[in-house]
């Protein structure tokens, strides 16, 4: 049964990699596929393959996702709160909007400012003082936020995952909950998919996936409510014969920049043994691309529109694994 992951709008955000400083419908099916790459998988079962699907994306409070599907993480700042931020693995800072810096009273310095990169285009920020940011068993102290106009939907900033070396992010979607704890170094539960991570900017996870049989660079995103591929990527699918027709679509990220983009029905994405059908990819040639040296390449930026119809998520930094499990009914 195919459900919608996300809703398709004009004005479609993307807070993919939203802060990046100088610093439709989605199905999933599981099973051995024998075009999978997986380097030191844990594969469930061998077992007949089965549609998925995951319910709807709704408010919930106070922990998972917004009604475009984005996960919301409760935040202390400096003792107080929480606030609701966006957990977005694709930011290299976090950032709070300018009315949560009020609510928090804390002293923006206008004359200290940051190159706030995001996907879209690049701005100067102005920056606060944090002593302490706290989220599930993560104490992080002395940290430097960035100030930005409210573009996240409701929430109040962002939660980068800077602090997150030896932690581990779960989502368990099916049960709308989310866990940030200290990785203990356990090997993944039976019937997850593992696939190593690499990371672009020293923090951001992408894995090796294949799109359409086109092997990719897969940045897992969750800060992005869209799937974004490469021009190359589209070119290579299109090469192998691949309908590419679609609707326009544009991306608008924290700095206020939009992107034209081309919405596409995309071929079946492989994770591993896990298999994406009937998700949509928004090719868009980003300036985030030509930052990650990815603009010349097929690469992919996986958004909560896909992410969103999985059973269970896990980013071990520790032991640089991506860990999933599908639903499976």
């Amino acid at each position: 049964m195919n459900v919608n992951a996300w809703r398709p709008a004009t004005r479609a955000l993307s807070a993919a990699a939203a802060l990046h400083l100088m610093l439709g419908a989605a199905s999933v099916h599981s099973g051995p596929d024998p075009q999978a790459v997986t380097p030191f998988v844990i594969a469930p079962p061998v077992i007949e393959e089965v549609q998925v699907s995951a319910p709807e994306p709704r408010y919930v409070s106070p922990t998972l996702r917004d009604r475009i599907g984005r996960i919301w993480v409760p935040v202390f700042i400096d003792g107080q709160g929480p606030l609701r931020l966006v957990l977005d693995t694709g930011a290299t800072r976090s950032a709070l909007t300018h009315a949560a810096v009020a609510r928090l009273g804390l002293e923006v310095d206008p004359k200290r400012t940051v190159m706030l990169r995001g996907t879209t285009g690049s701005a100067r920020a102005p920056i606060v003082k944090a002593r302490t940011v706290e989220v599930g068993d993560l104490l992080a102290t002395r940290q430097t936020l960035v100030v930005v106009d409210d573009a996240f939907g409701g929430a109040e900033g962002v939660l980068a995952t800077t602090a997150l070396a030896d932690r581990r992010i779960l989502a368990d979607f099916k049960r709308d909950r989310i866990e940030i704890t200290r990785s203990k170094g356990r090997t993944a539960p039976p019937g997850f998919t593992v696939l190593p991570i690499k990371l672009l900017d020293r923090y951001v996870p992408w894995v090796e996936a294949t799109v359409g049989g086109v092997r990719v660079k897969a940045v897992i995103d969750t800060g992005s409510q869209q799937t974004i591929g490469t021009p190359a990527l589209r070119a290579a699918l299109i090469t192998k014969r691949q309908e590419m027709a679609g609707r326009d679509e544009d991306v608008i990220g924290v700095t206020g920049d939009v992107q034209a983009g081309r919405s596409v029905a995309s071929p079946r994405i492989l994770l591993g043994n896990i298999s994406v059908r009937n998700a949509r990819i928004n090719f868009v040639n980003l300036p985030i691309f030509e930052r990650w040296r990815l603009s010349d390449e097929p690469a992919l930026l996986i958004g909560m529109d896909v992410l969103g119809v999985l059973d269970t998520l896990v980013i071990d930094y520790h032991r640089r694994e991506l860990q999933i499990r599908s639903v499976t009914r």
